[in-house]
């Protein structure tokens, strides 16, 4: 659906968020989820507009628990932010695009 956004898994996790040392944005979400198909299309872009500075995945909620239930994620769309491995920020819900930047801007300031 989303060409630009690779998918992770349980099992990928590490290698794709904790182990980069730059900027991760975690986009998770269910095939089911109005909400998270329009998130969706602001991560798409984000992700071509901060190609060279930043990472940006989707996980799906239902195919991943124990990511799910170690960041103790309850709603979806969640939208998680890693810095050097760490968990920065978390989101849950609907958001604007220019409240994404807003957020990612935070992040890369801190």
């Amino acid at each position: 659906m989303f060409e630009n956004l690779k998918e992770i898994t349980d099992d990928s996790f590490n290698d794709e968020v904790i182990s980069n040392e730059g900027l991760v944005i975690v986009d998770y979400y269910a095939d089911w989820c109005t909400p998270c198909k329009k998130i969706g299309v602001a991560m798409e872009e984000l992700s071509q507009e901060y190609s060279n500075t930043l990472k940006i995945v989707k996980g799906n909620v239902e195919t991943n628990s124990a990511t799910v239930t170690k960041f103790g994620i309850n709603g979806v769309p969640a939208i998680l932010m890693f810095k050097r491995g760490e968990l920065v920020s978390q989101h849950i819900g609907l958001r604007s695009k220019k409240d994404l930047k807003k957020d990612i801007e935070e992040v890369r300031n801190v």
